[in-house]
C-alpha cells in the first residue's frame, strides 16, 4: 500500500517544500479509501465464518437423522425403550389358512315348460320357498280342453275295443257250431248215411269260419293298441296340464322375478323366470397347496376335517363344517386342490357367492414355541426377531415362522423357551443395542443425554428431541 501511494504521491524533497503543495493536504484522501478496504474484508472474514458454522450445523444435525446409531459412537452409548415378552409353548391347533367362497348345494333355474299367459305369482322375490311351493300358475284352458280331446280318444277307442271283442265271440262261436257239425258228419259218413260231399262242405265252413275268427282277433289287436296310443295321449296331455302349475323342485331361497303375471312364457327360455338357491346346508369352496395334500389326507380320520369359517366384518361369530370333499385332480395351472365343506348354515349367515376365510384344523401341535406376533421381523429374505440379551442388549435371530393362532406365532426354529424378544420398538434397533423396558429409567436418559449436550457436543440438543419424537413412532 506504501508503494502504491508513493506511486500516486511522489514524495517532495524538504528543500522543495515551499515549492510543493504540503503533505498534510493529501492525508485525507488515503484514510476513507484504507477504512473501507479493511471493513470489506472483515465483513467477507465474518460471512465465511457464519457459513462454516451454518454447514457444521447442518451435517451433524442431518447427518445424526440419517445415520443409524451404533451404541458408543461419539462417545455416546443410548439405551433404547421398548417392550419385551417372553419366549413360551404351548400347544396349538395345527391349521391351514385359505380364502374361500361360499356355494350353494344346488341352485334351479326355473322356466315355463309349457306356452301361455302367465296368470299368477305365488311368491315375493327374496322369499324362502319350501320345495313343491306353488310359485307360478300358467292359463290352463288350452291344455285342458287337449285333455278332454284326448279322453274323448280314449273312450272311443275302447268301445271299438269291446265292440271288435264282440264279434270276435261270434265268429268263435260261430266257428264252434261248424266244428260239432263237421264231426258229425264224420261219424254219418262212415255209417253212409250221409254223401260225402255235404261232408267236404261243412268241413270246409269250419275252416272258414275260424279264418274270420282269427281276422277278427288281429282286428280287435289293433283296436287295443289304437287305445292304448290314445290313454298315452291322455297321459301327456295330463303331464302338460300339470306344466302350468309351476312348483319348486327344491326348498331353497327365491331370487329376482325375471317376468310378472300378465306376460306370455314359451317353453324352455333362454331367460329364466326366477332362480332358486339351496343355502342350507351350504358349501364352502376353498383351495390349498398341492405340498398339504399329503397332511390333509394324514390327519383325515372317520370323523373327518372341522373348518372355520370367518365372515368378513363378523369375525367374533364363526361358521363351523366339515371336509366333505377333496378334489380327485391337481389344478396343473395353479399347482391347487379344490377342496369344499359342508355347512349347516341353518341361521342363513352364509350367502352364496360370499367370499369368507378358512381355516382347516389338521390336528394339534403339543408344546409349541410362540412369540407375540408383533416380535417377528419380515426381512427381504428371511424372518427374524430382536432377542435381548443378559447384558441387555440386542441381537438378531433368524427363524422359522409356521401358523399364526390369535396373534401368537409359531417358531419352528431359531428360539428357545424363556428368551426375551423385543415385541415394540425395533424401529430404532441395531444388533448390540442397549435396550431398557420401556417407562424404567426414561428421566435419566433424557437428563444424561441433556448433559452429554452441555459438555461439548452441539448436536447432543437435536439428539435429544429427535429421540423424544423417535419415541412415538416405535411401532412402525
Amino acid at each position: 500500500m506504501e508503494e502504491q501511494v508513493s506511486r500516486e504521491f511522489p514524495s517532495t524533497p524538504v528543500g522543495r517544500a515551499s515549492s510543493a503543495e504540503p503533505l498534510v493536504a493529501d492525508t485525507p484522501q488515503i484514510k476513507p479509501r484504507r477504512r473501507g478496504k479493511t471493513r470489506t474484508r472483515i465483513v467477507q472474514i465474518v460471512s465465511v465464518l457464519v457459513l462454516v458454522v451454518v454447514l457444521v450445523f447442518l451435517w451433524r444435525f442431518l447427518g445424526d437423522k440419517s445415520s443409524p446409531r451404533t451404541p458408543g459412537a461419539g462417545g455416546r452409548n443410548e439405551v433404547v425403550p421398548v417392550e419385551m415378552a417372553a419366549v413360551t409353548q404351548r400347544d396349538v391347533p395345527t391349521v391351514l389358512k385359505a380364502i374361500g367362497n361360499v356355494e350353494p348345494l344346488s341352485t334351479i333355474a326355473i322356466r315355463s315348460q309349457v306356452e301361455g299367459v302367465l296368470q299368477s305369482v305365488a311368491f315375493v322375490p327374496g322369499q324362502e320357498v319350501k320345495k313343491g311351493a306353488v310359485l307360478f300358475q300358467v292359463d290352463s284352458r288350452p291344455l285342458q280342453a287337449a285333455l278332454s280331446q284326448a279322453e274323448a280318444n280314449l273312450l272311443k277307442a275302447m268301445a271299438q275295443v269291446r265292440q271288435g271283442q264282440d264279434i270276435v265271440a261270434k265268429d268263435e262261436a260261430t266257428a264252434n257250431n261248424d266244428q260239432v257239425i263237421a264231426k258229425r258228419d264224420a261219424n254219418l259218413l262212415e255209417a253212409g248215411v250221409i254223401a260225402r260231399e255235404q261232408y267236404d262242405n261243412d268241413v270246409a265252413k269250419l275252416k272258414a269260419d275260424q279264418a274270420t275268427v282269427r281276422a277278427d282277433q288281429s282286428a280287435v289287436a289293433n283296436l287295443q293298441a289304437a287305445q292304448k296310443a290314445e290313454q298315452a295321449a291322455v297321459e301327456n296331455a295330463r303331464v302338460q296340464l300339470s306344466y302350468t302349475t309351476i312348483r319348486a323342485p327344491i326348498a331353497g331361497k327365491t331370487g329376482n322375478l325375471a317376468v310378472t303375471a300378465g306376460n306370455l312364457v314359451q317353453p324352455n327360455a333362454t331367460t329364466s323366470m326366477v332362480t332358486i338357491t339351496q343355502s342350507a346346508p351350504i358349501y364352502v369352496t376353498f383351495s390349498v397347496p398341492e405340498r398339504d395334500l399329503m397332511r390333509i389326507r394324514q390327519s383325515s380320520g372317520a370323523s373327518g376335517l372341522t373348518a372355520e369359517v370367518e365372515i368378513p366384518g363378523d369375525e367374533s361369530n364363526h361358521v363351523f363344517g366339515k371336509l366333505s370333499l377333496v378334489d380327485n385332480t391337481v389344478d396343473v395351472a395353479t399347482g391347487t386342490v379344490r377342496l369344499k365343506a359342508t355347512c349347516q348354515n341353518d341361521d342363513r349367515r352364509l350367502y352364496p357367492g360370499q367370499f369368507v376365510n378358512v381355516v382347516l384344523t389338521l390336528g394339534i401341535q403339543n408344546q409349541a414355541i410362540v412369540v407375540p406376533s408383533q416380535a417377528v421381523q419380515i426381512g427381504q429374505d428371511k424372518s427374524f426377531v430382536y432377542v435381548v440379551k443378559a447384558d441387555m442388549t440386542v441381537e438378531t435371530r433368524t427363524v422359522k415362522i409356521g401358523t399364526t393362532i390369535e396373534n401368537m406365532t409359531v417358531i419352528d426354529d431359531g428360539l428357545k423357551p424363556g428368551e426375551q424378544v423385543v415385541t415394540d420398538g425395533q424401529l430404532r434397533l441395531v444388533p448390540g443395542a442397549k435396550v431398557q423396558t420401556r417407562g424404567q429409567g426414561g428421566g435419566q436418559g433424557r437428563q444424561g443425554g441433556q448433559g452429554e449436550g452441555q459438555g461439548g457436543n452441539p448436536g447432543a440438543q437435536g439428539n435429544q428431541g429427535e429421540r423424544r419424537r423417535g419415541g412415538g413412532n416405535q411401532n412402525q
